[in-house]
């Protein structure tokens, strides 16, 4: 997932994780990404949230998500072996919290032994899909499996692994320490451990004392399991740590796969239902730009089996797009498309829309309106207040800020100047805005003003005052048309009373 460091799975989600979720549904998409898989889930969330701001990085993602979506048996055959290899490994663990280091060698042995065959079906996995991968990332990890994980080194390693079975004992060497207690047990390789038995029968062997135990003597078979278990101790613990090591590398890929399984779902999801997806072209952070075809939100797509209404809009150079028109004209399903589109983008997936062209930020905010306090410790807007100023402790030059309906709690006047000002001071901090609201006087203030560049979308109404749900350019109205809604409810309740 990066050209130069590991994915962190562990890392912590950011501070408003919480509100992200909510404000954007997020749970939609986590859920469709996962496919019910609890793995998958937590990845799905982790890599979403620790969306990075680099443009190579971004491309980097993308070219690889574009070979999985070009090759998506390569891509499910290495993640069944990572998850062949995470669901395995429980099988070896019994043992090693023994206190015998002969046990736990023994166990470590085993277990390296299957982490090798695990090791031996990825290689012959990439290797047969190698020459089909576009992207720098895919065939990175082809060519570093088969350099690493040579036929040699699979030799190597079985070999030492069989000598480490110690079937024909195991040679330790010592010397008497003080009260001649013996002291710096050692290991030692048996000479010419490869000999026939014709060469064995014949050896000349050096003149030695030795010593051999009756075959009811417990006691001991037990000092001599001591004395093999201290020669063993350090094998064993390098051998633990050496499957360790094997298995911590399948578990990061695990991980690393499996964010590209999770992108693949959400597409086969989407796709299914005929909505468009695409790669995002990305920017830099200090320039201005968001244009898009098609746009819509992702996760009222994953939720409804029609298809969903998209936008189009060229907001190119724009420092703030202030979003007005009529109630429930889609205002708040743009503004989610957008925040959607953003983290998906800066994980490096493709995004709802036609075409879409954006800058990365820092980070990104919601300010949408809550539901009164019901414990009734704070009013609505001093809520909306103290909300506020928490997000602004964390804010970031080049952060993307969201706001639906912010600072309606309190008359048109007074939310109007409150939110111009907020506005002008999140504009000095170099703070891009999207900002969905019915306060006329803000909306109207910003309009004549010219002082930003700014875009100005208004939710369509046709003339029978039916919503189309796509937004258009246009100045800012002193009606949200709040008399349809009312129509609509009084006079079908007149007509029911009827």
């Amino acid at each position: 997932m990066y050209p130069d460091r590991d994915f962190d799975s562990e890392r912590p989600l950011p501070w408003n994780a919480a509100d992200l979720t909510q404000d954007l549904e997020l749970e939609r998409l986590f859920a469709a990404m996962s496919g019910g898989d609890k793995f998958l889930y937590e990845v799905a969330r982790r890599a979403v949230f620790s969306s990075v701001s680099d443009v190579a990085t971004i491309r980097y993602r993308q070219a690889i998500l574009a070979d999985c979506l070009a090759q998506p048996d390569a891509l499910h055959q290495m993640y069944a072996i990572a998850v062949e290899a995470e669901e395995g490994k429980r099988g070896y663990y019994w043992l090693t919290s023994g206190r015998y280091p002969s046990s736990t060698l023994m166990n470590a042995v085993g277990l390296l032994e299957f982490c090798l065959r695990i090791l031996r079906k990825l290689r012959k996995t990439t290797d047969a899909h190698a020459e089909v991968f576009q992207s720098n990332g895919l065939r990175t990890l082809c060519a570093t499996l088969r350099q690493e994980l040579s036929d040699d080194y699979f030799e190597v390693v079985e070999a030492h692994l069989k000598r480490l079975k110690f079937k024909n004992g195991a040679l330790v060497s010592a010397r008497l320490g003080a009260g001649n207690k013996g002291v710096d047990y050692v290991l030692r390789q048996p000479n010419n451990p490869d000999r026939n038995w014709f060469e064995r029968l014949f050896e000349v062997r050096p003149e030695t004392y030795s010593y051999q135990l009756h075959p009811r003597d417990e006691a001991g078979a037990r000092a001599l399991s001591a004395l093999r278990d201290r020669g063993l101790n350090r094998v064993a613990n390098a051998a633990a740590q050496a499957a360790d090591h094997i298995l911590s590398f399948l578990k990061l890929l695990r991980a690393e796969l499996g964010f590209y399984v999770a992108c693949l779902n959400v597409h086969g999801a989407l796709a299914e239902k005929g909505e468009p997806l695409c790669f995002p072209d990305v920017e830099n952070g200090d320039v201005r730009r968001h244009r898009f075809i098609g746009l819509y939100d992702v996760s009222l797509a994953l939720a409804i089996p029609d298809r969903v209404v998209g936008n189009d809009a060229d907001a190119d150079g724009s420092e703030a797009v202030l979003v007005t028109g009529a109630n429930r004209g889609g205002k708040s399903v743009f503004l989610r498309s957008i925040g959607l589109a953003q983290l998906m983008m800066q994980s490096g997936m493709f995004v709802g829309a036609q075409a879409f062209a954006a800058n990365v930020c820092t980070g990104l905010y919601t300010h949408y309106k809550r539901e009164e306090d019901a414990s009734m410790k704070h009013g609505k807007f001093a809520e909306e207040i103290s909300r506020m100023s928490e997000i602004a402790a964390h804010l970031q030059p080049d952060s993307l800020m969201l706001f639906n309906e912010s600072f309606a709690a309190t008359n048109d006047r007074e939310g109007s100047e409150i939110a111009r000002q907020i506005v002008a001071a999140l504009l000095e901090r170099r703070i891009k805005i999207f900002y969905v609201t019915h306060l006329y006087q803000f909306a109207r203030s910003l309009w004549e003003a010219k002082s930003y560049d700014a875009t100005f979308l208004r939710a369509e109404r046709q003339p029978d005052g039916s919503r189309t749900y796509k937004l258009a350019l246009g100045e800012p109205l002193e009606t949200s048309y709040g008399e349809d809604l009312y129509n609509e409810i009084f006079a079908g309740s007149e007509t029911r009373s009827a």
